[in-house]
């Protein structure tokens, strides 16, 4: 989500389903998301068309067992960038289209590209969590494989409790497709899965699983389910998965279990943080995997036998309670490995009054007096948090503001956030940080993305309107000078609120938006 970081955070509205695979004979198409009423009382367009300035700088390294940067998942990298190589569209005369994925929910996320470009991403629907394979033109469903249903949503209906849906990054929201083209997610049951796609010989498509690991022995799993809906054990989700450059797949629960699985002989190992909690995606690195909770920032390495290894930890300030606009009582933020080498790592934090950005070293041997680099506070006074990862280029930081955003029915009846993003650079020195620009723009909670090929950061942006209208538009950034310098109106309603979802470019520079209804895609058709 990552959320919710991502990103993150994300919180799906999932139901009723059993794990089956199911392929489409041929393309099945939805509809377009339906507009709310008012859409032809705001602007569709706004700003200009710009020419594409590459930014200089060196990519985050390509991880030898994820997908290239950019196509692999919703941080984009091993590093949790949220750059993208290729340019996005620059505006002339964009085109905004949608797939609607089901008539409530269906929101798409983690959108990832295989190497023909298809999408596989995963969507949540009233009636089950799916797995996709999309035309990335037509948004057209290729196939589909149906995932377990979430305890949250049993619970949710059960106790009439819907928070418990939209504050759940568990069940498949983070997930990441690997360097075979295979999407690896960590479903409702504690199972760590691989699925594969293949086209058939008569031309239809689907999904086949190849692996699957089950946590059983590691993580509690005595879940709510429609047969048992007041279970007596306990329940531990995982939240995310991601490989190390070894190739273990590390994953993370919500009650603090950290483990790893061996691929190649399914050896499992963990390790618990009593008493702390993970609704975060991790970041990884060739010398480690960067995991926040709700109490401290980890660097994490692996022993001989994959049993996770605390290398230094970093407590930060978790105020004194959840914000509107936060999952948890803690960092909103999947880890940023950033800087020359890797050698940064950026979280937010949680302080009452203003939420800080903060940068650590990330070398084992640092002195713990000098890990910290900076703490920068950002946004207004009484009225700061994110949940959603920053962006992270060179040695600069973008963090967008998501104060006040809990859920699609926050901001109705042409309601918004306060809103703010702000950039923030590490001097070249390392002796602290500076606050490049400010922008006043609302973007309740996206992913934010950047294209590193044209300069641009594409947000998910809704200002407040006296009519009523709800109208939400992908809108461009500069990089370089926080001037915002085109918007798109997408669509009108909660059907096109993004909830926690991310912004993806593709590498044919359409920008896609997961939302409530299922996924919009914007385009230029100059």
């Amino acid at each position: 989500m990552s959320r919710r970081t991502p990103g993150r955070a994300l919180a799906f509205t999932l139901a009723l389903a059993a794990g089956t695979a199911v392929a489409a004979p041929s393309p099945a198409s939805a509809d377009p998301i339906p507009r709310a009423p008012g859409h032809r009382l705001v602007e569709t367009y706004a700003g200009a068309p710009v020419a594409a300035r590459p930014l200089p700088g060196t990519p985050p390294p390509r991880h030898p067992h994820l997908a290239p940067n950019g196509r692999s998942g919703m941080h984009a990298d091993g590093w949790g960038s949220a750059t993208s190589p290729w340019s996005g569209p620059l505006g002339a005369r964009p085109r905004a289209d949608s797939e609607q994925m089901a008539p409530l929910g269906g929101e798409c996320a983690t959108v990832t590209f295989d190497r023909a470009g298809r999408i596989v991403t995963v969507c949540g629907t009233f009636t089950g969590f799916l797995v996709k394979l999309l035309d990335p033109r037509s948004l057209a469903t290729l196939a589909e494989y149906k995932l377990p249903q979430r305890p949250s949503t049993v619970e949710a209906i059960t106790r009439l409790d819907f928070s418990r849906i939209f504050k759940d990054t568990s069940g498949g929201a983070y997930a990441y497709l690997d360097d075979e083209d295979r999407l690896v997610l960590a479903d409702s049951r504690q199972h760590i899965v691989r699925l594969a796609h293949r086209q058939r010989a008569d031309g239809s498509w689907d999904f086949t699983v190849t692996d699957d690991w089950d946590l059983g022995e590691q993580v509690p799993h005595d879940c709510t389910t429609w047969a048992d809906p007041y279970p007596d054990g306990s329940c531990d989700p995982v939240t995310s998965v991601m490989p190390d450059w070894q190739g273990r797949i590390w994953w993370v629960t919500r009650q603090g279990r950290i483990g790893t699985v061996d691929p190649a002989t399914g050896t499992i190992r963990s390790v618990r943080l009593n008493g702390e909690e993970i609704q975060n995606s991790f970041s990884v690195a060739a010398d480690g995997v960067s995991i926040v909770s709700d109490h401290a920032l980890y660097e994490f390495t692996a022993a001989a036998d994959g049993t996770p290894a605390v290398v230094w930890r970093q407590t930060y300030d978790r105020g004194t309670g959840t914000k509107p606009g936060s999952v948890n009582q803690g960092s909103g933020t999947t880890p940023d490995i950033f800087g020359d080498g890797g050698r940064y790592v950026a979280i937010t934090d949680n302080a009452d009054d203003r939420m800080h950005v903060l940068v650590y070293r990330r070398d084992a041997d640092a002195p713990a007096g000098r890990r910290l680099v900076c703490e920068v506070p950002v946004f207004a006074s009484g009225a700061s948090t994110t949940d959603n990862s920053l962006i992270s280029w060179g040695d600069s930081l973008v963090v967008e503001n998501n104060y006040g955003y809990e859920d699609v029915a926050s901001l109705t009846f042409g309601r918004s956030v306060v809103g703010g993003v702000t950039r923030i650079d590490v001097r070249p020195d390392g002796s602290g940080c500076e606050t490049v620009w400010e922008s006043a723009e609302r973007s309740p909670s996206v992913v934010p993305k950047l294209s590193t090929g044209n300069g641009l950061i594409y947000l998910y942006t809704k200002d407040h309107n006296n009519l009523g209208v709800d109208a939400w538009y992908l809108t461009a950034v500069d990089f370089r000078t926080g001037q915002t310098r085109w918007k798109q109106l997408v669509g009108t309603g909660v059907g096109y609120d993004n909830n926690w979802a991310p912004i993806t470019l593709g590498p044919d520079g359409t920008a896609y938006i997961g939302v409530f209804n299922g996924l919009a895609a914007v385009r230029d058709d100059g």
